[in-house]
Formats: C-alpha cells, structure tokens, sequence
C-alpha cells in the first residue's frame, strides 16, 4: 500500500518510495511495478499522475482523479507555481547559501518524438540552496584522510530533467547514491557504513493551489526509511533539520 498523505476527490498524494518508477518506461522494460498502477489498483479508480520524481527520488508525488484536474494542475507545474522543497545529502561542505543559475541541455524521455521544432539548445535552470548541517567522517574515500559531507534544502525554480542532481554536479558537491551524477567511492562508503542503497534525495514539501477552490495545499513527506536512518546516525536530528 502507498502511503496517502491527502486525498480527497479531485486530488491525492502520496509518499513516493525511492526506487519506484512513476510510470512504464523504455529504459525499464523488465520493471512490473509503476506507482500509478498501484496507486490505481489501490483507490480503485484511474489516476493521472501531475508531474514527476526520479525512480531513486522519494517524497511528495501528486496525483489527479480526473482528466480536467489533471490539466489543472499540470497548468501549475508549466507555469512553475508550485512550491517545491527538498532534502539532500551531498558530498562536501557547500557555501551556507546560494543560488545555482546554469542552464542545462535537454535530456529526452525514453521514447521522446523530436519533430522539426524541437531543440537541444541548453534551457535556464534555477536552484535555491540552504546548508542545514555539516559533519566530517574518519573515513578516508579520495586524496583526504576524512570525508566531509551536508545536508541541504533544495528549491528548484524551474523543472528540468535531473535539475537538482545535474546542478549539484556542476558545483563539485554530487548527491549521495547518485549512480549517474554522483561518485561511486562516496556512495560505496554509505553502503558500508548505513547499509544505505538509495538516492540521498528527497522531495519533502510540496505547496500547490487547489484547482477547484484556490486554497493551498500544503504537503510534506519527512524523509524516512534508509534517508532517516542515515540523518540519525550522522547525528542529524529533526530539530536541526526543521520541518522540510
């Protein structure tokens, strides 16, 4: 059963485990298991998902329940008025704050139709960034004898494919178990020490208007699982971290 974390008859959503593919896809021909499928045979009822989240990413994933909803809320994800926060833990110690301002080139869907407007041209991306906490291990992964590494608050403003994990990239501080943009020395090591399989990613606030009566919908999915362990072992408490 997928955790609902609000539902009512024009909208839900839920807590997203990492791993699980929103829907089919090319590059996952063998995967049986799509959280709209579930998320269908467990309402009873056809559910149109509002926008995406990455197999490895978890957290708050919105739903429709009928196709002029869908439309509805798709409309706030294009026009980029949804508020979206995320949790992250990176390698390195990054700056208290900043903004990261770097256009990315364009990464197609699986089975993407590229017709004669299409383009490949690099699109504007915007990332908000916060250091919440910081700590330094005795383990030594590259040239160091230690390995340093943070926990950050995300706010994406504009929705480019791989945005968070392609922006932490280009500024030398890559997600934890991130197998594509992040480093494998590093992820191996929270393998070792937390047992920690997954992407270190998370989306824990969305805000978004209700598209029937205007009110906001203020939806959160605290990291837990894996996520939440390897915080409290690193000595991350919740106080430290705030509400997401």
């Amino acid at each position: 059963m997928l955790p609902i974390i609000y539902q009512d008859e024009r909208v839900v959503a839920i807590h997203k485990p990492s791993g699980l593919l929103v829907h089919r896809s090319e590059l996952d021909r063998h995967e049986t298991r799509f959280a709209v499928q579930l998320l269908r045979d467990q309402l009873g009822r056809h559910v149109y998902p509002a926008h995406r989240l990455d197999r490895g990413t978890s957290g708050v994933l919105v739903f429709a329940l009928d196709k002029d909803t869908a439309r509805a809320l798709g409309g706030q994800f294009e026009r980029q008025e949804v508020i979206k926060t995320y949790l992250a833990v990176v390698r390195g110690h990054p700056p208290e704050a900043g903004r990261i301002d770097h256009a990315l080139s364009r990464r197609r869907d699986d089975a993407e139709w590229v017709g004669e407007r299409s383009t490949d041209e690099a699109q504007p991306a915007v990332t908000d960034f916060r250091r919440l906490a910081t700590c330094e291990l005795p383990h030594q992964v590259d040239r160091y004898p230690t390995s340093r590494y943070a926990l950050v608050e995300l706010t994406p403003h504009t929705g480019r494919r791989h945005q968070l994990r392609r922006h932490l990239k280009h500024i030398a501080h890559p997600i934890i178990g991130d197998a594509t943009f992040g480093k494998g020395r590093h992820n191996r090591l929270f393998q070792q020490l937390f047992g920690c399989h997954r992407m270190l990613l998370a989306c824990v606030r969305m805000q978004l208007r209700h598209p029937v009566d205007g009110r906001i919908l203020d939806l959160c999915a605290p990291p837990d699982g894996e996520f939440a362990a390897v915080l409290a072992a690193l000595g991350w408490k919740e106080r430290e971290i705030g509400n997401g």
